[in-house]
């Protein structure tokens, strides 16, 4: 499932992102990546362990944590504290694939949903597109700022060269309380199927209560909590 996620930052929000990133130090992005995604990656990234990362990354969590669609597609256990990179003219990171289990500290997340949280508009640049594969080809997304794309972090995916201007974003991982992209799916389009009825006949009406509990049933017999 590949899904845009829409308004997760305000446009004052992304400018004050865009504000405060611009004077934090910048580092090569290989240090964060593994032996297989070092080799393809060329970009700059702020340091994981920034005090300013780990403030703006609070405020990402905060705003994901009040996003309902994000919450039915990802449903998350946690979420890794965001972390920003940047792609400059030339810059570009070639196909990989994220690593199963990343490490914050002592806390080891398994690597279930990718997630790219724009931070420049279309127009700042030219390439940078994040391609996803699936079984269905390949899918080149660019995203309004404060807007962010949500995938299987088991994807093939890369990001296009950058030709004009630069691209910032944040990025980080979820791991969802239901591994099975295929399950999540379906979970996720059960859930607006029944958001979307309830709306017409209202919460009590016996469809949407035995839909509900379906949802309900699904989600107890596939979760690991």
């Amino acid at each position: 499932m590949i899904l845009h996620i829409e308004g997760v930052l305000a446009a004052g929000q992304v400018a004050e992102f865009r504000e405060r990133l611009a004077a934090a130090e910048w580092v090569d992005g290989r240090v964060t990546a593994g032996e297989q995604s070092a080799r393809a990656k060329r970009n700059l990234q702020v340091p994981e362990d920034s005090p300013l990362a780990r403030e703006l990354g609070d405020t990402i969590l905060g705003a994901l944590g009040r996003h309902p669609q994000f919450i039915s597609a990802a449903l998350p256990q946690r979420v890794f504290p965001p972390l920003f990179n940047r792609y400059e003219a030339g810059m570009a990171f070639d196909t990989h694939v994220d690593n199963a289990i990343r490490f914050s500290g002592p806390v080891r997340f398994r690597t279930d949903v990718s997630c790219t949280l724009f931070l420049s508009d279309p127009a700042d640049y030219d390439g940078g597109e994040l391609v996803v594969d699936d079984a269905y080809g390949e899918h080149a997304i660019k995203l309004p700022a404060g807007h962010m794309a949500l995938y299987p972090a088991t994807s093939l995916h890369r990001v296009a060269p950058i030709t004009r201007g630069a691209r910032w974003a944040s990025f980080f991982w979820a791991q969802s309380m239901v591994r099975s992209d295929e399950k999540r799916t379906l979970l996720h389009d059960l859930d607006g199927a029944i958001q979307r009825l309830s709306a017409k006949v209202g919460q009590g009406d016996p469809d949407v209560v035995a839909l509900a509990g379906t949802y309900h049933n699904l989600l107890r017999q596939w979760a690991e909590v």
